[in-house]
């Protein structure tokens, strides 16, 4: 048996879609966008075994731009599974990008976290769902409110992207987006007999928000209203635009039930319902990262607050992350170096990921037992100085 680990050629892109779409059980059309030189396979006797690819992508991690690898369509054909295929690629690849200096991190959607997991990535974001009647959006809270939702056209394009812009720029998970992202996921359109509609949230003649939702047939029992609203993507600014948003889902008599997949994991609505309970939330992981180069990842996010610690990293796959290491941090920069003093704390590369994100405090990795420590009641300072304006949200699939 000959194994060839390479990226796909243009010709072979056609298979690349077939035997992505065998592995995973999806429609070959979502895998033809793909560009062969993002892509690396494992070809056994010439024929395609394995697929694996990554997006260029730009990330915010509290606040800064970073560069991330998005993986995605990776899949072996039934009849090549248990080889360590994917083993052989994932480690080719994080070690090309590491020589070459490309992005220093990796995320991916996972079908199986496990399966990633024991490559060194860990769990940086959660979602929630919601399903809820429109008739229990009731506030235990007032608030008053000036602004009005109005409808938006498809010439407004550029005012939803810089909404978003504004709404990302402090946040930890959210991606820079192309048009192709955006009508992928937020912009999507309805199904088969529905309506999408765009809504955008005013405020003394500034635009603060927008709410994107669709609305199709559902498939309910008699008696009572038949139409699903399904909220695509939620962006405001201030916490009227928030309230205002939800407060006209409200009123919507025909609609049984409100669903939203991606709920960020401290969104307000819990907290501001009478009956919170109706969301009938679930959690659920969402997006999984790889530290591929912890130098620069560290030094590549924002910080709120100035300070500095020392710590252990435990990295078998990519060795040059293992070792002790020295961050100095403030809000003007950050620069992570190797290090001779004592740690403070030791950690596994998926632990670290988790504190990267702020998915994770390291007093909370020390109580999970992900991290170890013989001071852990010096970690508040590693705290205070990785902690996040707000906890990681990714409502992008890709």
């Amino acid at each position: 048996m000959s194994v060839e680990i390479r990226p796909a050629l243009p010709e072979e892109m056609e298979e690349f879609a077939r035997v992505g779409a065998t592995a995973l059980a999806m429609d070959p059309a979502l895998f033809r966008q793909m560009r062969p030189e993002w892509t690396l396979c494992a070809f056994v006797d010439g024929r395609l075994a394995t697929t694996y690819a990554a997006w260029p992508f730009t990330q915010r991690l509290n606040g800064r731009a970073l560069p991330v690898a998005a993986v995605t369509q990776v899949g072996t054909h039934p009849l090549f599974r248990r080889r360590g295929f994917l083993r052989t690629i994932i480690t080719r690849d994080l070690h090309a990008r590491h020589e070459r200096e490309d992005a220093p991190i990796a995320i991916l959607w996972a079908s199986l976290a496990a399966i990633y997991q024991r490559y060194g990535y860990a769990v940086v974001t959660r979602q929630h769902r919601y399903t809820i009647e429109p008739r229990y959006l009731q506030f235990a809270v007032p608030l008053e409110t000036s602004g009005t939702l109005r409808p938006a056209s498809e010439e407004e394009f550029p005012l939803l992207v810089d909404l978003y812009r504004r709404f990302r720029e402090r946040r930890t998970g959210l991606l820079h987006r192309g048009r192709a992202l955006w009508e992928h996921n937020a912009l999507a359109p309805a199904p088969a007999g529905g309506a999408r509609t765009i809504a955008i949230y005013e405020e003394n003649g500034e635009t603060l928000g927008y709410g994107i939702y669709r609305t199709a047939p559902g498939h309910y029992p008699e008696p009572g209203p038949g139409q699903q609203l399904e909220i695509a993507e939620v962006c405001w600014l201030t916490p009227a635009a928030y309230r205002v948003f939800w407060e006209h889902l409200a009123n919507f008599d025909l609609v049984r039930e409100i669903v939203w997949q991606r709920a960020p994991d401290d969104d307000p609505l819990p907290y501001l319902l009478q009956e919170p309970r109706m969301l009938n939330a679930t959690l659920r992981d969402a997006i999984l990262a790889r530290i591929i180069d912890i130098d620069r990842a560290f030094a590549g996010r924002g910080y709120d607050a100035e300070g500095g610690f020392v710590f252990a990293a435990e990295d078998d796959l990519c060795p040059w992350n293992a070792g002790t290491w020295e961050l100095s941090a403030a809000p003007e920069g950050a620069e992570l170096r190797r290090a001779n003093a004592s740690p403070l704390f030791r950690a596994p590369i998926g632990t670290l990921a988790q504190l990267l994100y702020g998915t994770l405090s390291a007093t909370e990795a020390w109580r999970m037992g992900r991290l170890a420590s013989d001071a852990p009641e010096k970690l508040r300072d590693v705290d205070r100085l990785l902690a996040t304006a707000y906890r990681p949200w990714c409502p992008d699939h890709f």
